[in-house]
């Protein structure tokens, strides 16, 4: 799969930052091996359709077409000319020892490596609210995997519901798709979001384009709300109930809820590489901790979301400057990299104006009801978790291993961070940061047995 005597680099991911790195590598004369679950490049916000798909790019991509465009275009032509290997449709679920363990449909594979570019993106940030656990409620991120890859809303008339950027853009995607919106429910309230203007401001056609989706929106979008609850039939979704900024509590009729805070980063890979992790106070999550071009330490480098919540734009210039530390370290010739440095510290502040703007919940995580179910895989509820810290301790693994918070199918990517405020109110502590972060178990990802037996 390598040219001889050429070092074994792979990167994990075929998104915007894995697409720039596998560039940025190829460039120096290496044949890097790209992997990644999808079919074909592009990652979650440049997610491809099927082929034979007939809706043009514009109306998948909108504004960002011509980006999605020469991104997919990039990689094609570096798969065609042989310059890297692609392996598509397979998961890596472990790795040690310098080899990645990773699965498809044919089996499983061992790939040896001596650099490694993590390049894993983010999942959904979700918060619990009573009822989310009914058939019909999805994760923004899912809904708008439906609506790029098959053309689907998933809902006749739906409600979403959280806060950030996803839930303005996924929204306008869906009008625009034809589908029934009937009601944005932000959690965030106006005034922290024009309180993070200087910083929005960075990035000014970026932000005006939020603005120009906001408006769109109309009567639809309310700022400020309070989730009470989902209300669910047997078929399903019935309604969500909410109050909102000035205090009237409301009832949305619906048969399909989104929700979504933002972005969680998928750190479970860097985690068994054995990365170093903070708490970042401003994105109420640990987060993996490089230097400025990704290193990570052991011949390990990080990239886009999965290391910095920075967007697309971002992730292209993480990708290249995590592929320009590797030639660096490799002693090879290393393009100039002053120009993504600049942008890098731009993308940082509009960043944390992001997170400013649209906060995490901590405060009604807290005051969930006792009955809330909190770890949807297993049907942990919030008043188990309370329990479980006030006898076991307030540090979460202890809480996993004695609740099973966080042992489910998602492996505690979508309750983790719930988890962590629940324990952290339990056990009288200032944040979700002073009770610890889950530790990465391997697989990271749930794995058909029989691909695990055979061999590909």
């Amino acid at each position: 799969m390598t040219e001889p005597n050429q070092p074994r680099v792979v990167i994990v991911g075929a998104g915007p930052a894995g697409i720039r790195a596998a560039e940025t590598l190829a460039a120096a004369g290496l044949r890097p091996t790209v992997i990644d679950e999808g079919a074909r490049a592009g990652g979650q916000i440049y997610r491809r359709p099927p082929d034979g798909f007939t809706r043009p790019p514009e109306a998948l991509y909108g504004s960002q077409a011509g980006k999605a465009v020469a991104l997919h275009a990039a990689f094609d032509g570096l798969a065609a000319a042989g310059r890297i290997v692609h392996l598509p449709r397979h998961s890596v679920v472990a790795l040690a020892g310098g080899v990645l363990h990773a699965v498809s449909d044919g089996g499983s594979r061992r790939i040896g490596y001596d650099r490694l570019i993590l390049a894993t993106g983010a999942t959904d940030r979700l918060a619990p609210v009573p009822g989310w656990q009914a058939p019909g409620v999805y994760s923004l991120g899912a809904m708008q995997i439906a609506l790029k890859a098959q053309g689907v809303a998933m809902g006749r008339r739906i409600v979403l519901a959280g806060s950030g950027p996803l839930l303005t853009l996924l929204a306008t995607q869906l009008l625009k798709a034809g589908a029934e919106v009937a009601a944005v429910l932000d959690t965030a309230g106006l005034r922290g979001q024009i309180a993070a203007v200087p910083d929005l401001a960075v990035r000014p056609s970026f932000a005006l384009q939020g603005l120009a989706m906001r408006a769109r929106l109309g009567r639809l979008y309310h700022a400020g709300v309070v989730l009470e609850g989902i209300e669910a039939t047997d078929s399903g979704v019935a309604a969500v109930r909410w109050t909102d900024a000035g205090g009237r509590s409301r009832r949305t009729v619906c048969d399909a809820a989104g929700l979504g805070w933002h972005l969680k980063a998928e750190t479970q890979l860097a985690d068994l590489a054995g990365c170093r992790f903070a708490y970042d106070a401003t994105w109420a999550q640990w987060l993996p901790g490089t230097d400025r071009m990704g290193r990570a330490g052991d011949g390990v480098y990080l990239a886009g979301d999965g290391l910095r919540l920075l967007g697309a734009d971002g992730a292209e210039v993480a990708g290249r400057l995590a592929a320009a530390a590797c030639l660096s370290d490799l002693g090879l010739p290393v393009p100039d990299i002053a120009a993504d440095l600049k942008r890098l510290a731009r993308l940082e502040r509009f960043a944390r104006g992001i997170a400013r703007a649209f906060p995490w919940p901590a405060d009604r995580v807290r005051a969930i009801p006792d009955d809330t179910v909190l770890c949807r895989c297993e049907g942990i509820t919030a008043g188990s978790v309370r329990e479980t810290a006030a006898y076991g301790g307030a540090e979460a693994n202890r809480v996993k291993s004695l609740g099973r918070a966080g042992m489910g199918r998602c492996q505690g990517r979508y309750c983790q961070l719930a988890a962590a405020d629940l324990i952290a109110s339990s056990g009288g502590l200032a944040h979700a940061g002073e009770v610890g972060r889950l530790r990465a178990q391997a697989p990271v990802r749930p794995a058909p047995v029989r691909a695990l037996l055979e061999e590909e």
